[in-house]
Parts: C-alpha cells; structure tokens; sequence
C-alpha cells in the first residue's frame, strides 16, 4: 500500500462519467454524490483493484469520510460503506450511522470465535443538514473519532483490529451491504482509507473543517464561481436550489449556489460562498429622498433599532426620554410603522436586537435611576406565546448609553457602555458573557473608559475588534478612543485614535477595503480658550491599512455636532448619512447623505433637514429603501424613503 491516499469513492466512478445509480447533488455550496438504491451491487469493486502489492487490510489505518446525513429514523441504520467477501453474507469492515450514534465494524477470525465486532461512538450527532467530516483512527485495541476535527473520541476495546484480515475475493460497496436495507440516503463527498497512519494532522489544517479534503472525486470538485460564457459544465449537477426573498439574505459557504430575488430592485443574484453575484439586475442609482412618514415619538428619541423577527416581522424600538410611558416599540404594518408595544425605561438612550440560537433579545440602555433610587439596563426576550418583548434579565450599569452584542469562537457576548458613575467619567465598561448553563450574561471583561457614548465591534478576516467612543474625561472632550483586538481570551488594545467628543463609531466595507468613521459631537477643553465655536469640527472617515496593520486617516468632514454616522447601499453605490444635532446656535440642522465617489473619497449628495437629529437607521423592505432619523428635540421621528431610476 506504501501508506498513499486509497480513494474509496473515486473507485466507483468510471472514467468520464457516473456510476449507474450516482447522482451528483450541489448542497450549501458543496457538491456529493447521492446514491439509488435500485442496484446496490453496481456501486461496488473488487477490493483488488486498491490493494495491488498485499491482499490482507492494513493493520492500522485511518478512514476519512466527508457527509450530509439526512433524518434518520430512531430504529434504521443506514451504511457508509462495507468490504464483504463475495461467498459470505458476512461484513469484514463496515462504518455505518445509526441516529446520535455511528459504528464500525469489523470480522476477526483470530478472537471472539469468528463473530463480528462493533465498536460504537456514542453521541454522534450528524443529522443537522451539515457536512461533516470524520476521521476514524484504529490501532489495535484503540479507535479513535474525531468529528469536524473537534475532540477526538476514544474507545479502547479487548477484542484489537486483526493482524491478518484477508481481502481476497472480497469487495467494497458504497453505501450498502450489498442489498437495498440499510442503504446511505444522504450525500457523501469523500471516502478515503489511509493505511498506517492518523489522517487528523493532514486533514485538520484547513479554515472549514466540515468539508476538509485529503481526496475528493473530480466530479465533485469545486469549478470557478464565474465559468466562462459559453462554457457548458463538464459534469452536471443537482442542487436543491432556494430562492430568497426579501431584504438581503446573508451570503456565507453554507449559502453558496442559492439564489436571491430582490423584488425591489428587481434583480436575481448568486451567493458565490462570500458575496452576491448579480445575475439580473435593474441597476438602481439613488435619485431624491422623500418624507415617507411622521413617527409619533411617546418623548424625545435618543436612539432607534430596526430589526426583523424571523416569521414575525419587522419592529423599530425607539429609546425615548421620559419615563412615562416609557419607549415604543412600532411593527411594520401595510408600509407604516404603527404602535406595538410600550415598554418602561429610564432616559433610554439606545436598544440593541440580537439572538442566540432561537432565543430573540432586546436589550435597552438606561441613562438614570428607577422610581426606587436603582440603577439597571434591562434585557428583554421575546415571548413566542405572548407576541411581545418580556422582562428577562436586569443588570446594573452607570449611565449606560449603549449596547452591543457579538460572538467570537461561537460564544456570545454582551457590552455595555457606562457613562459616568455620579460625577465620575472614569469608570470601567463591562463586556458580558452569555453562559448557556444559567441563561445568563455573567461579567466576563471590564475595559477603563471616558464618559463613553458607544461600542462598536466588526472582524476582519479571523479578527475580531472592539472600538470605544470615549467622549468626555471630565476636563475635556480631546482625548483617546481606542480599538481593541480579542486576543488570548480577552480584548487587548490594539489602536489608539485622538477624538473630539466620540459619539459613534461605524465601520463599512467597499469591496475590499475597511473603514472606520468616527462622529466627533464637540471640543471642549476646560484648561483652554474657548473656540468660536465648540461644535463645528470636523468628524473623521479611518481606512484600515493592512501594511502598516493599523487604521490611517483617509479623509475629514465637517460636521455639526454629529452623533451618528449609518452607512448603506443602493444600487452599486455606496453612501454615509451623518447625525448632525447641533451647530451652536440652532438643532434645526440639515444631515448630510454623502456619495461613495472613489478617489475623491465621500461627497454631499443630499442635504436633509432635521431637528436634534440623533439617530440614523436604514432598512429595507420588499417595497424598497427606507432611512428612520430619530429626534432628541422633539417627540417626532421621519421615515424617509429613497426615491431610485
């Protein structure tokens, strides 16, 4: 065998085509082939036609095999492959998956009088709709499964695979035993027996371990996402092709080949596993912005949260200023936002949506004390049962303006940021932990920041980063925000960035670069002359240098006190909408969308008139683009819609 890759599957496929009974299915990007259980003997072949110089089965070896398991039902067994020799109904090895539970088989004449052996993984849970890899490792009396390159799990047995197991006249059948019971019903990409050695350091090296390769079929090998434009495939596959509708869907691996209609741009697209490829499409460019609807605040709005509950609907959360009756939630209802729900708050300066698995959270940052003299913010979850958003969680913070919620590694976090302790800037923000034990966010970081209005975190690449909008320490608003980078367990600092009174951060993509834009609201410094005017400066658009692995400036732009940027897309073009509250002597001031322009960078396209603008929001719907301000001067919101050719 001199220790090379023998390709299991590649074996059954004859040269130029498909096995009778083989069918090739396309699935989250990922093709496999698909088995008839018409005529279970054609999906076999002579064990000699592997084992060339030796006719006895390795001693040790290890068994690569990448699948989609369908449902099976809690009785049935379902086989991977068997080697069985031709006058004996006999399995000699055999791998087959049972509900949570997979098995490996094997026929040793030496020990347990000539009776077959099964050697069973529990806990094997496959039936996800996943590809998965599994590496089964034998030596001996161990074996050893390891799942998606996870923990190995390792049974050690009295009865050692044998020494000696003769494959003459023996044979391999792919997903059978060489009948129609039992016979693989789901996808199955990659099978591979690599004699004397432990396949997982080879095959645990690539980024998606639930498709990792050591050897895989040409007829299942990935083609370019773009063919060329009269190219016909050379194999022809299936796919259980899907197509979205909607707002955009997210485009991931798991998404790949899926399709997504936009009916509001009318345009079809690919996922190509990252992004979506416009396949038809109506190009729309921005026009003019329209006043859509006047959204009758309970108070003055400090911020808003659009957000969509799948199979729900779509919600706005305002976060308003006075107590009674507290800040609305509004449902998206025959193209209007109207009133839902009504929730009590403290001066709530910001909501945050975000799920964790199919639990829905809503979480509001308080400003000041309850009628009891207590200082929380309150997480709320929504109540399938109930339609609304109920009381979950209460946790205690110091004038919290803002949440943000992320995971990292799969687990999920919570930050708060905490304004002032009483007179006190200078005080610890906390990020949270969510331990799925409890159902509880439990204090996992605290992060020293400066009177802080925002957390906002992105990744780039394997990633992922924190920046704070520190904006007052007391003395003067021209101080350091900072940019950390989770490292080891733990956010450490990664940048530092002089900031004029940071009130938001807000990083975009165009294409391949990143951005960082930062809304300065004001200069202050109490040791200094006073400027003309505090509020006119300019705020700052940062682009990631990935040379210098730093964010460099990349262009200022005068703002009013600004408080929020929010960027968004229409078409292929790419837009910034800035907060600006305030310009020294009036809150009637216009916000500013401006237009992505390449190499000039961005420039004003639509001047907005706003009053106390706080807040921006943009969202979709099937009927098109949408931009909700919120107003921290007057109990009124606008719903703007953008007009397109």
């Amino acid at each position: 065998t001199d220790l090379r890759p023998l390709d299991i599957l590649s074996e059954v496929v004859p040269p130029g085509g498909l096995a009778r009974g083989m069918r090739v299915f396309q699935v989250q990007g990922v093709r496999g082939f698909r088995l008839a259980a018409s005529r279970p003997r054609a999906l076999g072949f002579p064990a000699s036609r592997l084992f060339i110089h030796c006719d006895h089965f390795p001693e040790e070896f290890s068994i690569i095999v990448t699948l989609r398991v369908l449902s099976v039902p809690t009785k049935r067994n379902e086989y991977v492959f068997t080697l069985m020799a031709e006058e004996s109904p006999g399995v000699l090895v055999g791998l087959r998956y049972a509900p949570d539970k997979l098995h490996f088989l094997f026929w040793s004449q030496e020990h347990a009088s000539g009776w077959q052996t099964c050697i069973t993984f529990p806990n094997v849970s496959l039936s996800d709709n996943q590809w998965h890899t599994l590496i089964l490792a034998v030596s001996g009396q161990s074996f050893s499964l390891t799942v998606d390159c996870s923990i190995p799990k390792d049974v050690v047995v009295e009865t050692p695979f044998p020494t000696s197991l003769s494959v003459k006249r023996a044979s391999f059948y792919l997903g059978n035993r060489r009948r129609r019971k039992g016979l693989f019903t789901g996808l199955l990409r990659q099978l591979v027996l690599l004699p004397g050695a432990d396949a997982t350091p080879q095959i645990c090296t690539a980024l998606n371990f639930k498709v990792a390769t050591l050897s895989v079929p040409t007829v299942l090998q990935d083609l370019p996402a773009k063919p060329a434009s009269n190219e016909v495939l050379k194999y022809p596959y299936e796919t259980d092709m899907k197509v979205t509708l909607g707002s955009r869907p997210p485009c991931t691996k798991q998404e790949k080949a899926q399709l997504w209609f936009n009916a509001s741009q009318r345009g079809l697209y690919l996922c190509n596993g990252s992004t979506w490829i416009s396949m038809l499409e109506v190009k729309q460019r921005l026009d003019y912005v329209e006043e859509y609807q006047n959204l009758v605040t309970n108070s003055e709005t400090m911020g808003v949260e659009v957000f969509t509950i799948p199979k729900v609907g779509l919600f706005a959360a305002t976060a308003n200023r006075y107590t009674s009756p507290g800040s609305a939630i509004y449902k998206w209802t025959d193209g209007k936002f109207v009133p839902y729900q009504n929730i009590p708050t403290y001066q709530a300066q910001s909501w945050k949506y975000f799920t964790i698995g199919k639990k829905v959270f809503l979480a509001v940052a308080n400003l000041e004390q309850n009628d009891r003299g207590q200082e929380f913010s309150v997480i709320y979850k929504w109540s399938r049962r109930k339609e609304k958003f109920v009381t979950y969680q209460r946790i205690t913070t110091h004038s919290a303006r803002d949440w943000e919620a992320f995971v990292i590694e799969g687990e999920a976090f919570l930050a708060v940021v905490n304004h002032r302790k009483g007179n006190n800037h200078n005080i610890d923000s906390v990020i949270y932990k969510w331990n799925a034990r409890t159902g509880l966010f439990e204090t996992n970081q605290t992060i020293p920041t400066s009177g802080a209005y925002d957390w906002e975190f992105f990744t780039i690449g394997p990633y992922s980063f924190l920046a704070v909008a520190n904006t007052f320490n007391g003395t003067s608003t021209k101080i350091y925000s900072h940019i950390y980078i989770w490292l080891s367990g733990s956010f450490q600092l990664f940048q530092s960035i002089l900031t004029f009174g940071a009130a938001d951060w807000e990083v975009f993509r165009i294409g391949d670069r990143v951005f960082l834009a930062v809304a300065n609201s004001h200069s202050y410094d109490s040791g200094m002359l006073a400027p003309s005017n505090f509020y006119t400066i300019n705020s700052s658009i940062y682009e990631l240098n990935i040379t210098a692995q730093m964010f460099v400036k990349f262009q200022d732009i005068l703002t009013y006190s600004a408080l929020d940027w929010e960027f968004f897309s229409v078409g292929d073009d790419s837009f910034l909408v800035v907060a600006n509250s305030f310009d020294g002597f009036t809150f009637s001031v216009n916000s500013i969308i401006y237009r992505w322009q390449g190499y000039e960078g961005f420039v004003a396209a639509h001047h907005l008139p706003t009053v106390g603008c706080r807040d921006w929001e943009a969202f979709h719907t099937t009927d098109g683009s949408y931009l909700l301000y919120s107003s921290a001067k007057e109990p009124l919101s606008k719903v703007l819609k953008l007009k397109t050719t």
